[in-house]
């Protein structure tokens, strides 16, 4: 795949062959993976009669508006600018007058508080971006920002849905005009981006887990790629962030898949890379232990969409892509306790 994401794989893997970064969450000590608890759960794969190319990188919502899931661009050869919905049965195209411009590894949430889902940053195939848009769910359209204030533009940033102020947040990415991974958070308004500065904040990383809990009312931080070793569970509490000390994590890994799962009663990491070579593990956090919930499912893959279709309380999966190949994905997957 000739993209940002994997030239900054490459480069991240030489380095993490040549760190070595110590404690129970460094790199090589993934063994410890080994000894989490179990739990079980199962991928069935969906038969849509229509749906999107196979693609990987697209950004992917739940709009409790329409009550659809939402999903946006991607990398198929070309940065996507495509839009789709998902109806918990089939993917319906949807051809606003306006889109935003093709891009993939963009930042994806739920601004709750005006009910607009925030798309922020990514990689068009030449720069990273840094403009901002909104999409209105009651109309299916998306509108440019054109914010006063806003983060340097950057990729593979998370964005992720604050339980607690209800605004849509970013964390991270990767800022290629100063080669730089960041850590900086910032809150969406309604109508501007506003730079937080909490005591506390997970060290600097792109492509990493991110997943909101909204009955702990708690993000959770795992992985990416990094310049430090970001090995490391963070949890946000609305205040601040905490480094976590669980027994055991999941191996290191950088563009998994992420969303909430109520059945699980926890967030769900899926899949992601870790060195040229991708997994297809599931593994669920609980608030204070990882536990790994499957070993099977969908064909190894990275750089997922992965949502919670609220209607049905399921985690939804769609594409993504084979490290260390071109092989693309664009099927379609549910999860079940």
């Amino acid at each position: 795949m000739h993209s940002r994401s994997s030239l900054l794989v490459l480069l991240f893997s030489g380095l993490v062959a040549c760190a070595t970064p110590t404690g129970s969450d460094a790199v090589g000590s993934d063994v410890s993976a080994l000894t989490a608890e179990s739990a079980s759960a199962t991928w069935t794969e969906l038969a849509p009669a229509k749906h999107p190319g196979a693609r990987s990188g697209a950004a992917m919502a739940y709009d409790p508006t329409s009550r659809k899931l939402v999903l946006f661009g991607g990398y198929d050869g070309v940065h996507r600018d495509d839009t789709w919905v998902f109806d918990g049965v089939t993917w319906t195209r949807v051809r606003p007058p306006v889109s935003p411009p093709g891009r993939a590894s963009a930042a994806f949430a739920l601004d709750d508080k005006s009910g607009k889902l925030v798309l922020f940053g990514g990689y068009d195939g030449r720069d990273d971006l840094g403009d901002t848009w909104l999409w209105d769910g009651a109309t299916s359209t998306w509108v440019d920002a054109h914010p006063t204030h806003a983060p340097t533009a950057r990729t593979m940033v998370a964005g992720f849905a604050d339980p607690t102020s209800r605004r849509a947040h970013v964390l991270g990415g990767f800022i290629g005009s100063l080669a730089r991974y960041s850590n900086e958070m910032w809150r969406w308004t309604g109508n501007d981006w506003q730079q937080r500065t909490p005591a506390h904040l997970p060290t600097g990383r792109a492509a990493m887990f991110c997943a909101t809990d909204p009955i702990r009312k708690t993000v959770t931080v795992f992985g990416g790629l990094a310049q430090i070793d970001p090995v490391n569970t963070w949890t946000w509490d609305g205040a601040d962030w905490t480094r976590e000390t669980p027994a055991a994590q999941p191996p290191w890994r950088y563009l998994p898949g992420g969303a909430y799962d109520p059945g699980l009663a926890g967030v769900v990491l899926f899949g992601g890379g870790n060195g040229g070579v991708s997994a297809n593990d599931t593994w669920v956090w609980s608030g204070t232990t990882w536990t790994q919930a499957s070993t099977s499912g969908p064909a190894p893959r990275e750089n997922v969409g992965l949502a919670l279709f609220e209607p049905t309380s399921t985690v939804v999966l769609f594409g993504g892509e084979k490290g260390g190949s071109t092989r693309l994905y664009g099927d379609t997957w549910t999860l079940s306790p």
